[in-house]
C-alpha cells in the first residue's frame, strides 16, 4: 500500500493550485484536479487505477464534481480545495466501500480541511518571500531562485504529498472498520446528506448561467429524459443539441431590437 499512497500523493501536489509541473495551472489545477474532468478522465480513473478499481473511482469522481461543478477561485480564494476533494477524498471513498454517497461527505469534510493547509502555506510563503528580498538586495541570483521557486514548492509538496500518504496509507487499514463501527443513524444521514450536496451544486450553477427563469424548461426536458424515458447520454446529448438549434434560431426577437429595427425603417423612408 506504500507505493499506492505515494503516487496518489504524488498526483494530488501535482495538481495543486501553485504546482508549475504539468504546464502550470492549465495541465495540474485545471485538469487533474478536477473530479469531473478528472473524476471521469484523470483523478477518479487514475485513483481508480491505483486501488484496483476503476469502476468505483469513475462513479465517485462524477458524484463528488456535481457538488463542486460551479465552484470559482477568484484570487485564489478557496471554499474548498478540490485538489485534496479529488485525490485523498475519493481514494477514502474508495477505500471505504460505502458508495458515492458517503464518499460525497467525506469529500466535503476533506475539502474544508484541505483549505486550512492552503491558508497556511500562503501564510508561509511570506517566510520565502522575505529571504527573496534579502537575496535580491544583496545581489544573490542562487538566493532568489532557491526562495522564489525551490523552497516554496518544496513546502508545497511536503504539506499535499504528506496528508494525502497518511491518509490513504493508514485509512487502507481503518477506513472499512471505522465506517462499519459508525452508527446507523450517522451512515444514514451521510449518505442524505451525499445525495443532497450534487443537487446543491446543479442548483448553484444553474443559479449562474440562467438568465431567464424561462430556460429552466431545458433542464426539466432533460431531467425527464433521463428520469423516466430512460435515454441514454448519447440520445440526451443529441435531444439537447436539437433544443439548442430550435432556440437560438427561432426565438423571438428582444422588444429593444424590434423597436430599433422600426426606427430605422422610419429613418430610409425619409
Amino acid at each position: 500500500m506504500i507505493i499506492e499512497a505515494s503516487l496518489i500523493g504524488l498526483l494530488c501536489y501535482l495538481g495543486a493550485l501553485s504546482s508549475p509541473w504539468l504546464f502550470g495551472l492549465t495541465g495540474g489545477w485545471y485538469l487533474i484536479s478536477r473530479p469531473l474532468v478528472s473524476g471521469m478522465l484523470v483523478s477518479g480513473m487514475l485513483v481508480g487505477l491505483i486501488l484496483g478499481d476503476v469502476k468505483t473511482g469513475i462513479i465517485i469522481g462524477v458524484a463528488v464534481q456535481a457538488v463542486y461543478i460551479a465552484m470559482v477561485t477568484p484570487g485564489g480564494s478557496m471554499p474548498a480545495d478540490l485538489n485534496f476533494v479529488a485525490y485523498p477524498a475519493i481514494a477514502l471513498g474508495i477505500l471505504s466501500g460505502k458508495g458515492p454517497e458517503v464518499a460525497v461527505a467525506l469529500a466535503a469534510t476533506i475539502g474544508i480541511a484541505g483549505t486550512i493547509l492552503f491558508n497556511a502555506m500562503m501564510v508561509l510563503n511570506s517566510y520565502w518571500n522575505h529571504r527573496a528580498d534579502v537575496a535580491l538586495e544583496k545581489g544573490d541570483e542562487r538566493g532568489i531562485y532557491f526562495n522564489s521557486a525551490i523552497g516554496p514548492q518544496a513546502m508545497n509538496f511536503v504539506l499535499r504529498f504528506v496528508p494525502t500518504f497518511i491518509a490513504v496509507y493508514f485509512g487502507a487499514q481503518y477506513i472499512s472498520g471505522f465506517m462499519d463501527s459508525l452508527p446507523k443513524i450517522v451512515l444514514s444521514t451521510m449518505n442524505v446528506l451525499g445525495g443532497i450536496l450534487p443537487a446543491v451544486g446543479i442548483a448553484i450553477l444553474l443559479k449562474q448561467i440562467i438568465k431567464n427563469y424561462t430556460m429552466l424548461i431545458y433542464f426539466l426536458v432533460g431531467f425527464i429524459c433521463i428520469v423516466f424515458l430512460k435515454l441514454n447520454m448519447v440520445a440526451l446529448v443529441i435531444v439537447g443539441s436539437l433544443l439548442a438549434l430550435i432556440h437560438y434560431n427561432y426565438k423571438p426577437e428582444a422588444p429593444q431590437a424590434v423597436a430599433a429595427r422600426k426606427v430605422d425603417d422610419d429613418e430610409d423612408e425619409f
